[in-house]
Formats: structure tokens, sequence, C-alpha cells
């Protein structure tokens, strides 16, 4: 048997079935509006999945390039919301969305990133069948629009890192009801750490003059009256505050009440105790010194495009990225569900988000840059776990041109400023990459595919001496690009992070440069964190740890966790080639070894090694006796002097475990070196240190 259109299907059935606000609670009445539409597109007309974009599989049109399309189904609010308001809300939709109810435009949307709400009491009476209709717009030709990593017809400059559209509504739609006065808005802060402040915007019959009560869920609360504007502020106190942070990330669930009685309005929201800053050089969480631990994820997934499949698989990949190490996830390029950051928040991942850019300037596309900014803010600011937000990423949208262009810096000083505004509580990246001109951290993207050069250009980069490297914005176009836009901008005081690194064809190769490069930011105490390029594949881009269906790839032994450690060992040598960081050693061989550690209290311990077969991991029980140094020991945040690694000659191909053990013998850190024969530079091409035949990526 069919259900008819306007009957909610079984939960289980419904594609993404789960609340989509966790972070603002109305689930108490709510329906999903997911599921199957009819569609009709140029050239198209039949049933489309929501919120599947068009051109993916899962939404069953699985067509590219359809610039116009218009959903239909009926809808009809459940009659016990009888004398409440109904709120009709998206989660996002790409990029121009008229809606109507029986034909009459309830509101319009332009942005394919930001949530968006219109009040649709009246329109769509509880108990009464309506016809919900979107008509949505999606230029092929993006370059004006924000639209991030979305191929774009016409091309733009950055073609070759771009993916398959996700075009119409690709993420949850539904009705909620809420009271007669509402809040349309709550921004909760922590950064006092010792109370939250509350910020309740009201809508609906008589904001002005009312009363709001917001209540933690330690039973702590405000009360508050709204101004004539209908804004409520507080602060609600917190006797014994407990602070969040990635080791313990505790959340507070607050009620924002407003009304009594049948009219009453109710919504929870959620948010942390917790302040991020710059102080120097360094950054801090909650007064204490952190170092960042980043992957870049792009979040794309086979057959859905930008929307996760389902929920399951849209939190797992936050357990993926704390298992390969990393402490930070730099969301690109994107605005990613509430429901994810809600659980970065719950299990205390720290994110960096950004927007989307579009990829030519103009005043209008700058403009359209800038408009999805108090969206980002209002929907994703009561994160805890958010602690960067970024802005404008290597210069899309402003023609790789800001130190020759004073409209286009002044585009990227305006978007600083403009997010300044909207939030002061986290440090701002202008223009990810290099040419900062106004930013809160200094960071930069570096693609090397020779070890040697990379250890030397980190080094500079870190003591100031050297402030340019090579950039390759296209097949045949390699730049030189400073770390500043501007004479002017500081060149000590600000934290430096490497945002974007990673190299090799293969897995194996990339995974040996994940070994080797991320040791060399390590050594340099002057860093303040890094983020690797990247998680996960996707489409051509084969630059994950993980491939696109999120499963590990053949890492030769290396282990990710090991290199993303709190504490890790760093080598003072260049290695030869993947799979060969040495010859075998016919004599006894030297190796100075340092530690890095960034815990709390200093890590202190022997250095020791062991000579095993080939391939054998980290794990494995070693023969003894092993090589053990002289006591080293290392303070947080210093690099460790070095203690002097020398094992015996070995015969043949051989892997070299080493690892830090404490004086209870418990392993604080490990690496390892692979010992092999290695084909003469002069005949493979390339230098030690460097792969011969793979192509450098391009651009992130």
């Amino acid at each position: 048997m069919t259900l008819p259109p306007e009957t909610p299907r079984p939960e289980a059935v419904l594609p993404r079935a789960e609340y989509p606000r966790p972070d603002r609670d109305r689930s108490a009445r709510w329906l999903n509006l997911n599921g199957s539409w009819d569609f009709a597109a140029d050239g198209y007309e039949g049933p489309i999945t929501v919120p599947f974009a068009w051109e993916s599989r899962a939404s069953g049109v699985h067509r590219t390039w359809l610039e116009h399309g218009t959903y239909r189904r009926t809808v009809t609010a459940p009659a016990a919301w009888a004398g409440s308001r109904v709120v009709l809300n998206f989660g996002a939709v790409h990029h121009h969305a008229v809606v109507r109810l029986d034909g009459t435009v309830v509101g319009e949307h332009t942005g394919g990133y930001e949530s968006f709400e219109f009040d649709v009491t009246g329109a769509l009476d509880p108990g009464v069948p309506a016809a919900l209709e979107v008509e949505v717009t999606a230029p092929a030709d993006k370059r004006a629009i924000a639209h991030g990593k979305q191929r774009s017809l016409p091309r733009d400059d950055y073609d070759g890192v771009s993916f398959t559209p996700t075009s119409g509504i690709w993420q949850t739609v539904w009705i909620e009801a809420r009271g007669r006065t509402h809040a349309a808005s709550v921004v909760l802060r922590g950064d006092s750490l010792t109370g939250i402040d509350v910020t309740a915007v009201l809508v609906g019959d008589a904001p002005a003059g009312a009363q709001v009560t917001a209540t933690a869920d330690t039973g702590e609360s405000v009360t508050m009256t709204a101004d004539a504007d209908g804004t409520a502020k507080g602060r609600i106190d917190i006797a014994d505050p407990v602070l969040w942070s990635p080791e313990r990330p505790h959340l507070y669930r607050v009620e924002v009440r407003t009304g009594e009685g049948d009219a009453a309005d109710a919504v929870t929201a959620t948010t942390g105790l917790r302040r991020f800053e710059t102080r120097g050089e360094e950054l801090h969480l909650n007064g204490e010194r952190i170092y960042l631990r980043g992957v870049l994820d792009q979040g794309y997934w086979p057959d859905t495009g930008l929307t996760a499949p389902d929920a399951a698989a849209l939190l797992h990949d936050l357990d993926l990225a704390r298992g390969l190490g990393y402490n930070l996830v730099r969301k690109h390029l994107k605005f990613e569900e509430p429901l994810w950051l809600h659980e970065a928040d719950r299990t205390g991942m720290l994110v960096w988000a950004e927007p989307a850019c579009p990829s030519r300037f103009s005043p209008e596309a700058a403009a359209a840059f800038e408009a999805q900014l108090p969206a980002m803010v209002e929907r994703d600011g009561n994160h805890p776990g958010i602690v960067i937000w970024g802005l404008y990423n290597e210069e899309w949208g402003l023609d790789w041109d800001i130190p020759g262009s004073v409209a286009r810096t002044e585009a990227a000083v305006h978007a600083y400023e403009r997010l300044r505004e909207l939030d002061a509580t986290r440090p701002i990246v202008e223009n990810s990459g290099w040419s900062h001109v106004r930013t809160d951290l200094l960071d930069w993207h570096y693609y090397e595919p020779h070890l040697g050069e990379w250890k030397d250009a980190v080094a500079r980069l870190a003591s100031g001496e050297q402030e340019a490297f090579p950039v390759r914005l296209g097949p045949d176009f390699t730049v030189d690009k400073s770390l500043y836009g501007d004479d002017a901008f500081p060149r000590f005081g600000v934290p430096i992070v490497n945002s974007e690194y990673g190299e090799g064809f293969t897995s194996l190769e990339r995974a040996w440069h994940l070994r080797w490069e991320t040791q060399e930011l390590r050594r340099h105490d002057r860093f303040a964190g890094y983020v690797y390029t990247e998680f996960a594949d996707v489409e051509h881009e084969a630059a994950g740890l993980l491939d696109a269906d999120r499963r590990p790839k053949d890492w030769g032994g290396a282990v990710p966790a090991d290199v993303n450690a709190d504490t890790v060992l760093v080598l003072d040598l260049v290695p030869l080639a993947a799979g060969a960081d040495v010859e075998p050693p016919a004599a006894p061989f030297t190796v100075d070894v340092h530690v890095s550690h960034h815990g709390p209290t200093a890590a202190s311990g022997t250095v020791q090694a062991a000579w095993v077969p080939a391939g054998t991991p980290h794990g494995t029980a070693v023969p003894t006796p092993t090589t053990t140094t002289d006591p080293v020991k290392a303070e947080p945040f210093r690099l460790s002097p070095a203690v002097q690694l020398t094992v015996p000659a070995v015969d043949g191909p051989a892997r070299l475990l080493v690892w830090l053990a404490d004086d209870e013998g418990r392993v604080l850190a490990r690496a390892f070196l692979d010992a092999a024969e290695v084909e003469p530079p002069n005949r493979r091409g390339a230098r030690p240190g460097e792969f011969a035949d793979a192509p450098r990526p391009g651009i992130a």
C-alpha cells in the first residue's frame, strides 16, 4: 500500500530521519519532510529523494548541470499544533530557493550553504493538507557565487581540485511547532569560563517586552526582558563551572523559555565554557597552551556529494579522525551539518570552520561571500568545538592577487572586520594559505615533493629567514607566494600554523611523506600546529589517508596515530625513498634523536631500537638485546636535546623499530626506519627524499 504524500512515513524508512538540530533542540514537536518528492527540471520529470542533491545517485535523478528544478509535495502539520506557530526549516539549498504553499510565496533565500527558515503560520493550517513547492535555481556558472569545491561551467581557476556540484535541496527539510512568541535565535557564549552569556532574539505575536527565562541544566537561571526589537540579554552564573576541553568535553544544556501555558515556547541549546585565544605566537585553551594536530576534511561522500548518506556515516568521520591521531578537523569550504558539529562538541574534537568561496573577484561576489557570515555565526557560534573561523581560502574569489590589488586586499580585510563584529571570541583567518593582511593566525599551505628541501624550507620559515615558497597554481603555472600580503604585517608575534601539506602519488608515498614532513613541523617550537591534507579521497583527488568510502589505505607500516601523537620522535636525517629510508648499514649506524612533547608535564625516558624483518609493525615482540640511548627529557612544547642512537650493521632489507620508553617501560612515542637498497639517484631522476615520477598535487 502506498502512503499518501501528506502522511509521514515511518521514521525508519525516511532518509536522514534524525532530528537535525540537537544543538538547538525542538524535537518534541517536529515533522521530517525528507523522502520522495515530485521533481521537474530541464529534461526530467519524476521522483527525487530529499535531501540528496539532484547530481547524486541517492537522489534518484543523477543529473549534472541542471540549472533549474522544482520540488513538490503535500504537507500536513499535525492537528495538535493548532494555536502554535508553524516554522518551515531548510538545512541547506543550493543556490536560490523560492518557497510556495498552495501557490503563494512564503519566502525565498539565496546562498547554497546556510540554513534558513520561514514562519508559515496561516499558510499551513494544522490538520489541513497544503501543496509545498520549492523552486531552485543553481547556476552552472558559479564563479561569482559562493560554491567552494563545486565545479563550475565555465570552469574556474581551480577546476582541477573541484568536484561534482551539489545542487538543490541537500540537507534536511522539516517543520516544527513553536510558541506564539518564540526565540528565533539563541546565542550562548561561555568564554568568560564562569558563566554563560545569553542573547535571545524573539519573534512572533509580542516579542517586545516579553519575559524570557534561560535555565542551565545545573538549575541556575536568569530572567530577561526583551527590548523593543525583541532582543533579550542576560547571564547565567555557574557556581561550580566545568570547562570544556578535548579531554573533558563538558556541555551545558540551556532551556530558553518564553510565555506560559499553551502559547509557551521552549528551545534547548547547548554550549560549553571554554576560551580559545592567541597569546603572542602561542595558542591557548582555557589558559593552557595547546598544539593543533589537524586534518583537512572536504565533507564529500560517494553517491551523495556534500550530503552524508546517513547520520552514522557523518558522525563516524569524527571517530576516524580521532583514531588517526588528530585533535582538530578543518572542515573545508563548507558549513557542515549541526549534527556533526554537536558530535564534535560532545566528543571533544576541535573544529576549524569556514564558508565556501566564490572563484572570481567582483564587488558583488565579495558581498555575496560576506552575506554568508551572519548565518554562519548565528547557526554555529554556540559550538565550543569551533575554535577557529576561516574566511577566504588561497585568494579564491580574490583572483590570487591580494598583493597586487587594493580592492582585493580591502575585500579580505573587510571580511575579517565583519566577522570580528559578529563574533569576537575566536581567532579568524582572513585568507588561508598566504598573502595575509589582517589575521589572528599566520597560516601557510606548502606542498613540496623533496623532503630535503621541505626540511630546509620549514626551518627557514620557522626562523623568519624565508617568507615565500613556491605554489603550483596550475599545471604549468608555479609562483612564489609570501606569507605576507602587506609589508606592514608584523613578522613576529602571531601564531604560525601550517594548514595544508602532504605529498606523494601512491598511498605508500603519501604515508612516507606524512611521517617525515610532520616530524619537521614538530621540530620547530615556534609553530602552533598543522593541518594535513587530507582525511579522505574525493572523486579524482586521491590524497586521503582513507579512501572515499573511509577505508584505511596501505600506509606501509606507518601509523598515523603515532605520527600525530602528543609525544613524537624527531630523527636527524633526510630519508632516501619510500620503503628505503636508509641503505642497509654495513657498519654501526648512528642517528641523533629528539623528542617533541606537547603534554602538560615533561616526558622522559630512553630511546630504544631494534632491527626486525622488513615490514614488521610496532607492537610485535622484538629481539633482545635492544639498543638504548642515554636518558632524554622533553619539556612541554620544547624540542628536547638530541640523544645519539647507534645501532649495529644489518644484512639486507630490514626495519629499525625506534621507541621512547619511560622508567616503567611504558612506550611514549614510536618511529621506524626502513633499510633497503635504493636505485642510484642519477638513474631514478630524483634526489634523496624525493619520488621521481609522481606529479605534485594541486592546491586544496
